[in-house]
């Protein structure tokens, strides 16, 4: 059984249960709210970042655990290291040189991965784009609704998957019937099956390297950019 939305939503309910309390956050301390967006100062190390109402944002340099919020956006800079990153209503930007130990998943929101990330596991959304940018991506490429871009000198090691919008394990239909927008890019890797279990527009550079494709028919292109669909 597919687990896209089982960590968001997991961690939704924990944090609706926490107490709210705020600790100080020197030398690894978590930091814990309800209702409050969360710093992760510059060059500082961070337990577990966690809130409900509030965004994260981990400035240049910040070392933390988790960094999960329900309803916010999660910011990084430039040479952060984090394990998990997720969030259920909100969208992921991280800087360049990113370590992620994890995985990053967001349910309503899009991702994005800057040149030199690490991220050691997947990147799963519901409702939202995901683009990566030179960028070493050790798990699958995950989505329902979004459009994927795998820029230019990205290896995705864990295959890439279009989930149909019906799929039994979720409870209601998400956004709408426009056909996602795949984008593999100049030297750009992709290994695993590519797997499509609805109509989506399929880009792929003459440079990339992809593995089985499985419900589509790619569209060869040679330019920096792909066509307009």
């Amino acid at each position: 059984m597919p687990a896209l939305p089982r960590l968001p939503l997991a961690f939704a309910l924990s944090l609706l249960l926490a107490s709210g309390a705020v600790a100080a956050a020197p030398d690894g301390a978590d930091i814990d709210k309800v209702n409050g967006s969360i710093t992760a100062e510059s060059g500082q190390v961070y337990g577990d970042l966690d809130t409900v109402n509030g965004s994260i944002r981990l400035e240049d340099g910040a070392h933390a655990k988790d960094a999960e919020t329900v309803n916010g956006s999660v910011k990084a800079g430039n040479d952060i290291e984090a394990e998990d990153v997720g969030t259920v209503n909100g969208e992921i930007h991280i800087g360049e040189r990113a370590r992620i130990g994890g995985r990053i998943e967001t349910v309503n929101g899009g991702v994005f991965v800057g040149r030199g990330g690490n991220v050691a596991k997947g990147i799963e959304t519901v409702n939202g784009a995901i683009g990566i940018v030179a960028t070493e991506l050790g798990g699958s490429i995950v989505t329902v609704n979004g459009d994927i871009t795998v820029g230019v000198d990205s290896h995705v090691r864990g295959g890439l998957k279009v989930h149909k919008q019906n799929s039994t394990w979720l409870p209601i239909q998400f956004g709408s019937n426009r056909k996602p927008r795949i984008v593999i890019g100049p030297n750009a890797v992709v290994e695993g099956d590519l797997v499509f279990e609805r109509e989506v527009t399929l880009y792929v550079h003459s440079s990339a390297r992809i593995g089985k494709v499985i419900g589509a028919t790619p569209v060869a292109f040679d330019t920096p950019r792909a066509p307009r669909d």
